[in-house]
């Protein structure tokens, strides 16, 4: 694959993003929707893609649709290397507090999500003990695939792809990126539901009326006079030595180092410990191991640099440009023809992970809350349905001055959640222990956590509530 189809397949993503942003900005049924502009390209280069323009016809290439087979191999390779580029920001240039200031914060938001994550397993796996596998002949290691996708999103439903061809899955892939597409759509649309309704109702304590939505919240822009209080990041370092961007860029590159080393040391363990009765770490993907080695470049960086050179800003930044060419890669380059083939059991998929989503966040969430739980909880649940910005979207309609503990507790929680869950290192191992210990043993584990997380929210952050009143 050459220098210049790489590039050009770049180039062309990015002008289905800036056609997404334009369609964001121009039509008011999207601007209420809150579709993510990575969405609307992604959904666009599906249409012109083989497995809808092609389909109908329309042959500019040999594969069908507007796009060189080339620049669709260029697509599909993009979620796998930048998903580890994503999960390698999370901790560089953030200040780690103390694990009982997190714990004080975000203890009851992170045993509400971790609930609603091993909640995901026991319903999926469920369902592909009792219907999916026996009906449907689907591998059994679709019972992940609901948390995968849905509190996964689809950097990990993407960055899976290896793992699911590991374990003779190859659909998994295409499903589950359709899966964690059914997801945040939902997810933003029933969000952005339950915010009005919410408002409208008394739930929220801040938010009282669906109109404070601002017109630069519907938009996603921010207006001249605004921008100036919303600045992209700080220079660190003199750009006649090095930019600043670089230095950022290098650490990043320097954690998922790290997290290479992490893997193939694991991978050597187990292959001369126990791999002749489990493979575990032989199917683990990178970039779980990425954010542990975010975790020591940023402990390394605080107790031995004297210099503070590296900016959240800046850091955010490269993260929020990652995920939104993976987002927009992955929905191009979905197979429409896996979902038709599989359309009954991923429809089945959808409505389970979606309803246990909702009855969690309807039924649970007020009772393990211990204060603001409308604003707490419709932020977990919108990264339940597909990705943490989604969930941070929801917390800034409802709380858009941060008044509650819901956005501060939000933050803190990704490091007790997404280092075990929604991409962690049991989501990554997830498929591979279904193989290997098989789907009865693994549902009965995912049960046992599962009721230990909702036993705790109830009895201690749901008892601080009844003392609370």
């Amino acid at each position: 694959m050459s220098p210049e189809v790489i590039g050009f397949s770049l180039i062309i993503l990015g002008v289905l993003l800036i056609i997404g942003k334009w369609l964001r900005v121009s039509l008011p049924f999207l601007q209420k929707l809150f579709v993510p502009s990575s969405i609307m390209a992604g959904l666009l280069g599906l249409f012109l893609g083989p497995e809808i323009l092609g389909k109908l016809g329309v042959e500019l290439f040999d594969t069908g649709g507007l796009f060189p087979e080339s620049m669709l191999e260029v697509w599909e390779e993009l979620p796998g290397l930048l998903i580890s580029v994503i999960f390698a920001s999370f901790f560089i240039s953030k200040t780690i507090p103390s694990l009982k200031k997190m714990w004080q914060v975000s203890g009851p938001q992170i045993a509400f999500s971790h609930f609603i994550s091993w909640g995901q397993y026991v319903v999926g796996i469920s369902l592909a003990l009792f219907v999916l596998t026996p009906f449907f002949d689907l591998n059994p290691a679709a019972g992940a695939l609901l948390e995968i996708s849905f509190i996964g999103g689809h950097g990990t439903a993407a960055g899976l792809s290896g793992t699911f061809s590991s374990v003779d899955f190859e659909e998994g892939k295409d499903l589950a990126v359709g899966l964690a597409t059914v997801g945040v759509l939902t997810g933003v649309l029933f969000g952005i539901f339950l915010v009005n309704w919410g408002a409208r109702n008394g739930k929220t304590e801040i938010l009282s009326s669906p109109n404070d939505i601002s017109e630069e919240q519907l938009k996603g822009i921010i207006s001249e006079e605004n921008q100036q209080d919303e600045p992209v990041g700080q220079k660190t370092t003199r750009s006649e030595f090095i930019e600043t961007f670089t230095v950022h860029f290098a650490y990043i590159g320097v954690a998922i180092g790290i997290g290479y080393v992490l893997l193939e040391g694991l991978i050597y363990l187990e292959e001369a410990l126990w791999s002749d009765t489990l493979e575990l770490f032989t199917h683990l993907p990178l970039f779980p191991l990425a954010m542990v080695g975010a975790i020591i470049v940023q402990l390394f960086m605080s107790k031995c640099v004297k210099h503070n050179i590296l900016d959240t800003g800046i850091v955010n930044r490269i993260q929020g440009f990652s995920l939104d060419i993976l987002i927009a890669s992955a929905i191009a380059t979905l197979s429409l023809t896996v979902i038709g083939e599989y359309w009954l059991p991923f429809l089945l998929m959808s409505v389970v992970a979606i309803s246990w989503n909702m009855l969690a966040f309807f039924f649970i969430a007020p009772r393990i809350m211990p204060d603001y739980w409308f604003e707490r909880g419709v932020g977990d649940l919108g990264q339940a349905m597909g990705m943490s910005a989604a969930g941070m979207m929801l917390i800034n309609l409802a709380d858009p001055n941060a008044e509650t503990p819901a956005k501060k507790g939000f933050s803190y929680k990704q490091l007790f959640l997404d280092l075990i869950v929604g991409g962690g290192i049991v989501t990554a191992a997830s498929v591979p222990l279904i193989i290997a210990l098989g789907s009865v043993p693994t549902l009965i584990i995912a049960s046992v956590v599962m009721t230990g997380w909702l036993l705790l929210g109830l009895f201690h952050f749901g008892g601080n509530k009844k003392k609370n009143n």
